[in-house]
């Protein structure tokens, strides 16, 4: 999984269209190894990055849990301890 690719399910306030559109081109760059696409690839690129949007849209507004929303600020600060118990 790319690290750079976050949860978006389950915070209060629900992830917002930019951040859907972020994780969606993350993992297009992933899959097809481009970081920016040449102009041959362009269209597909960013068809596919779209269609990668709407599926996370659909499955982030069909999820379902009982567990309590997570808090954006409180997961940055776990991320950031276990980021400098990792690098120092």
């Amino acid at each position: 999984m790319c690290r750079n690719i976050k949860t978006l399910f389950n915070f209060e306030p629900p992830a917002t269209e930019d951040e859907i559109q972020a994780s969606a081109i993350q993992f297009v760059r992933k899959l097809s190894g481009f970081n920016k696409p040449s102009q041959a690839n362009e269209e597909a690129f960013e068809r596919a990055v779209a269609e990668v949007s709407e599926a996370a849209r659909r499955l982030l507004t069909s999820l379902h849990t009982h567990a309590p929303a997570r808090d954006r600020e409180a997961e940055a600060e776990k991320a950031k301890e276990r980021s400098r118990l990792r690098f120092g």
